[in-house]
């Protein structure tokens, strides 16, 4: 546990978050699933998952559906770590 004998710095972790671009791409799955809320569309046991990955530039308006975890955060990688 790396924050067993101090305070977890939160802003430090929020600025590096913003700098590897990955804020942008959360408030992105917050909206979709918000959406799907709203919608009154039922997401028990399910992962909202974008048709085209935010990783490769998706967005919300390219479409989202719902996916059982297991489908949605298993994709096959390069040696990279990269989506195929």
């Amino acid at each position: 546990m790396p924050y067993t004998n101090k305070k977890r710095p939160y802003k430090k972790e929020f600025e590096q978050q913003k700098e590897r671009g990955e804020h942008e791409n959360r408030m992105e799955r917050q909206r979709a699933r918000r959406d799907l809320d709203k919608k009154g569309v039922s997401r028990a046991g399910k992962d909202v998952a974008h048709k085209k990955a935010l990783s490769k530039g998706g967005a919300n308006s390219d479409g989202v559906k719902l996916e059982p975890p297991s489908k949605n955060r298993s994709f096959p990688r390069k040696p990279s770590g990269a989506m195929k």
